[in-house]
């Protein structure tokens, strides 16, 4: 991505760096951090077959008619456009990372959101941990979660590899992760992994990170379902607010020439306006994760970063003079 590109879309590669001396002892999961909904369905595989999770009627469709049925998949699937390095030149802080191995793809493992993608895990996750040499001073949260049709022999391989690769960068589950913390430890990567047993077994993986999400396309119906989570009181530790829309078989069978891009378009502004107006901090509504479809086609980073001047407002007035 070009820096005049960059610049264009509010490329905050370095941002957690040049935050406030005054939130720099935060906890991280009360700083507003900018996240991407499902990261890696940019690069989906139109060859591949329909996951074996989606209803039958889906994959029953896909056997009979594949041509058809797989481009319109990745029509509706894919809800990003950039590799990793380039969602968090954007200042993407938080990756929603889906795992699956593909039939006939080898020990290889793949992401997935209705279809496989064509980048493996290895591919990815190694573009991230150069992309982390390149930026010593931020930390990225990576959140391991469906695991379609994977071993546990594919488990215990995958954490390993995550473990070697990352090594003394990893966030070790029982602290209590500050940048400055982070920055004396030089530690920077959080891994959330969606499998209780392989979490318990490694300090270096923390345990699911919840993500309040409305499954619905509806982005007033977004915002009602999000609102009504917060009323109940924030999760303890980190979480996600998903501002993404999600499309149902009615809803695509009655627009049949739209897709996932189309509609988040006409819903960003809505949905952009109430997150704006969120907060940050350990209060019952104070927001941590903001996750996004499209994250590049927008101020969305941007946004979420600067809620954080409200946190830091807080921290100035608890101050004593």
């Amino acid at each position: 991505m070009e820096d005049d590109e960059r610049r264009r879309l509010g490329g905050n590669p370095d941002w957690m760096s040049r935050l406030p001396g005054e939130l720099l002892d935060v906890p991280l999961w009360n700083l507003a951090l900018p996240g991407s909904h499902d990261s890696m369905s940019f690069c989906l595989d139109v060859s591949s077959p329909v996951l074996r999770s989606e209803p039958g009627f889906l994959r029953l469709t896909d056997r009979l008619f594949p041509c058809c049925t797989r481009p319109c998949v990745s029509r509706w699937a894919t809800t990003q456009q950039s590799v990793l390095s380039d969602q968090c030149d954007l200042g993407i802080r938080f990756l929603d990372l889906r795992i699956a191995r593909k039939p006939k793809g080898g020990s290889k493992l793949f992401f997935a959101h209705g279809i496989y993608t064509l980048i493996t895990v290895k591919e990815a996750l190694d573009e991230l941990a150069t992309w982390l040499d390149a930026h010593p001073k931020e930390i990225v949260i990576i959140c391991c979660s469906h695991f379609e049709s994977l071993t546990d022999e594919d488990h215990v391989q995958l954490v390993e590899f995550i473990v070697t690769l990352f090594g003394n960068k990893l966030c070790l589950s029982q602290d209590t992760p500050t940048l400055r913390s982070c920055w004396a430890r030089g530690q920077q990567v959080v891994v959330s992994y969606d499998d209780q047993q392989m979490a318990m077994q490694h300090p270096e993986l923390w345990t699911r990170v919840p993500y309040w999400y409305a499954d619905s396309p509806d982005p007033e119906k977004v915002i009602a379902y999000l609102e009504e989570k917060q009323r109940g009181g924030r999760p303890a530790g980190f979480y996600v607010t998903g501002l993404n829309l999600t499309e149902d078989a009615p809803y695509v069978l009655l627009h049949p020439f739209q897709s996932m891009r189309k509609m988040t378009m006409k819903a960003l502004s809505l949905l952009l306006r109430w997150a704006s107006e969120q907060r940050p901090g350990d209060e019952v509504t104070g927001v941590n994760i903001v996750c996004c479809d499209f994250v590049e086609v927008s101020q969305f980073c941007s946004l979420v970063i600067d809620l954080n001047s409200k946190l830091l407002a807080a921290v100035c007035t608890e101050t004593p003079t």
